[in-house]
C-alpha cells in the first residue's frame, strides 16, 4: 500500500539541493584561483621556472665567455654549453615573459679567469652552486616543474665533474 502524499506543501529549495549547490560553487571558486585566472601573484611554480630560466642564462652568459676567452677550450665547452641553452629553453618554455632590463644598459660580460684550468674550475663552481640552489628549490613545486628541476639539478652535477675531474 503507497503512502499517501504529505497535506502540506513543500516550499523552498530541498536541504539536498542546498548542499549541492554549495558543494558546486566550491568547486567552481576552486577552480578559478589556479595560476592561469589572472591574479595578481605568479604562482610559487611560475617563480620557480623563472628564476631557474634566469639562472641558466647567468651560466650560459658565463660559458659564452670562457668560449671568448679560451678558445682552445671549445671543443670540451660547446657541448655543455648547448646543454645549458637547452635548459634556458626548457625553463622558459610556458612561462609569461618578463621584463627585460633596459636596452640601453646591457648586462656586463662575466669575468673569466686568466688561464683555462682557473676558467674551468670557475664554470665547474656555477655548475654545482646552482645544481645545489636547483635541488632545493625543487621541494618547493610540484610535480613536472620538480622533475624538470631534479633533472637539470642532476646534469649540472654531471657539467661540473665533467669540468673538473674529466680533464684528469
Amino acid at each position: 500500500m503507497p503512502y499517501p502524499p504529505t497535506p502540506r506543501a513543500l516550499s523552498g529549495p530541498r536541504r539536498r539541493t542546498l548542499l549541492a549547490s554549495a558543494a558546486g560553487a566550491a568547486l567552481l571558486a576552486g577552480c578559478t584561483s589556479g595560476p592561469g585566472s589572472g591574479g595578481g601573484a605568479p604562482s610559487v611554480t611560475e617563480r620557480a621556472r623563472a628564476r631557474a630560466a634566469a639562472d641558466s642564462r647567468a651560466l650560459l652568459a658565463r660559458y659564452d665567455a670562457a668560449l671568448a676567452a679560451h678558445l682552445g677550450l671549445a671543443d670540451r665547452l660547446r657541448p655543455l654549453r648547448a646543454q645549458v641553452a637547452a635548459h634556458v629553453a626548457a625553463f622558459a618554455d610556458g612561462t609569461p615573459p618578463t621584463p627585460e632590463k633596459s636596452s640601453t644598459s646591457p648586462s656586463p660580460t662575466p669575468a673569466v679567469p686568466a688561464t683555462e684550468k682557473d676558467a674551468l674550475a670557475a664554470l665547474a663552481a656555477a655548475e654545482r652552486t646552482l645544481a645545489d640552489r636547483r635541488a632545493k628549490a625543487l621541494l618547493d613545486v610540484p610535480g613536472e616543474p620538480a622533475r624538470l628541476l631534479a633533472s637539470v639539478a642532476a646534469a649540472g652535477a654531471a657539467h661540473a665533474y665533467l669540468l673538473t675531474e674529466g680533464a684528469k
